[in-house]
């Protein structure tokens, strides 16, 4: 059900770490496709692949008042507190973030500062299929909503009757967006990206999604929009030693795998008798998961991996660079400084990766695909950008400007060195 591999050499490692391919032929041609067609197009493109893709035929694009009002009375009051309380924790978290620079004297008469600005407009996306994402809206609205953006606006696949979850908008009305879109998929990205007639061309494009989403994603940049990262089907690797419980390992694997069939799971243990005992709890828990089948598919795509060494665990780990790595060890704070590689760790055997998907604090928002190499999960940080100021004196220029001269000149910039040579002159 699920692939075993017992101390394999370092050499396949690169072969093991490959995460699933997408089951989809020309998707670059595809999604290109989608694209051009929102560019020519605007709304009209919008509203045809509502029909093609979600199979249903809308009247307007927009989120009205009316239906703003009738989701808040939908959800129930348990899952209202639920949801406010993963706020207040979300914003918690997040406000400290906030980073107040200092004003710094580089040398005498030369002074620098950096500012931190938010983007204006930024677009998030919720998917909204068969697991409709608000905790996605807790994730990406409130770190925006704090950074001061200007204009939120969300876009999510309506539902067969056209509308969107109740859930999802109420969560959105809760966290300041200003703007929901019943719309979903490369499209959406692509309006996002390009603007239409109801939807705002946006400055940043938020959210997780499938291979569709995430290469439009991609392309989005190719438009002059940045994204936050090129996030795709969600992943966890666990860590566990002779201390952890199977059961617990299990359901941890099983809480990513129901995301998508194309999600994968990892299991990297130095303790011999995890392996059968997981394989057990896997196929035990699996029966009785709602979404066995899609869950099913992921385990087939996963994988258990042993080593006679828990460093050799944690370099594996290291190697993969999971979106969630779990550390169900004994003593897990010992290892904190050799992690180098992942999106977000959740340590010790209380702390499964759903509380920080739903309500910790932290954001989900996470690199995946090997990204956490190189960049870091969704913050405060990602709805702003710096601006760096510096301003000399006159006996500034005076120290630095002759320096400078010389730095122009050796780089045959002529024109940088007459910008500083003619303030100096008018000293004389």
């Amino acid at each position: 059900m699920i692939h075993t591999y017992e101390n394999p050499d370092r050499a396949i490692w690169p072969n093991l770490i490959q995460r699933p391919k997408p089951a989809v032929e020309n998707l670059q041609t595809l999604v290109g496709s989608i694209i051009d067609s929102v560019r020519q197009e605007g709304d009209r493109a919008l509203f045809r692949f509502s029909r093609e893709f979600d199979h249903v035929d809308l009247v307007d694009l927009k989120v009205t008042e009316e239906e703003w009002i009738q989701a808040e009375k939908c959800i129930a009051t348990e899952l209202k507190t639920a949801i406010q309380t993963a706020k207040h924790n979300i914003e918690t978290f997040h406000k400290y973030q906030r980073v107040s620079e200092e004003t710094i004297d580089t040398m005498k008469g030369v002074k620098c500062w950096r500012v931190a600005r938010p983007i204006e407009k930024v677009g998030l996306y919720i998917p909204g299929g068969s697991a409709p994402l608000f905790s996605t809206v807790l994730m990406l609205a409130v770190p925006a909503r704090i950074a001061g953006c200007g204009e939120i606006v969300l876009c999510s696949p309506p539902r067969k009757d056209g509308t969107i979850h109740p859930a999802i908008i109420y969560t959105a009305k809760v966290t300041g967006v200003t703007t929901i879109l019943k719309v979903g998929g490369a499209q959406a990205i692509a309006a996002l990206a390009l603007g239409t007639e109801s939807i705002p061309r946006v400055d940043k494009i938020f959210g997780p999604g499938n291979h569709f989403v995430t290469e439009a994603k991609v392309m989005a940049q190719q438009l002059g929009v940045a994204i936050d990262i090129p996030a795709g089907p969600s992943e966890v690797l666990i860590v566990a030693d002779e201390s952890a419980n199977p059961e617990f390992v299990a359901a941890d694997m099983l809480a990513q795998a129901e995301h998508g069939s194309d999600s994968q799971v990892v299991l990297a243990t130095n303790h011999h008798p995890l392996l059968q005992a997981t394989r057990e709890a896997i196929s035990r828990q699996l029966r009785q998961l709602p979404r066995r089948e899609i869950a099913g598919e992921s385990i087939e795509k996963s994988m258990i991996v042993y080593f006679d060494d828990l460093n050799r665990c944690i370099e594996f780990s290291n190697e993969y660079a999971p979106e969630h790595l779990i550390l169900s060890l004994e003593q897990p704070d010992q290892w904190v400084s050799s992690i180098i590689n992942a999106g977000s760790v959740f340590m010790g055997h209380y702390s499964p990766e759903s509380v920080g998907d739903y309500a910790s604090g932290t954001n989900h928002t996470l690199p995946t695909a090997g990204w956490a190499r190189s960049y870091s999960g969704v913050s405060l940080d990602s709805f702003v950008k710096k601006i760096t100021f510096q301003q000399l004196t006159r006996e500034g220029l005076q120290t630095l400007g002759p320096l400078v001269e010389v730095m122009a000149e050796a780089e045959s910039l002529i024109g940088h060195k007459r910008a500083v040579s003619y303030r100096l002159k008018s000293f004389e």
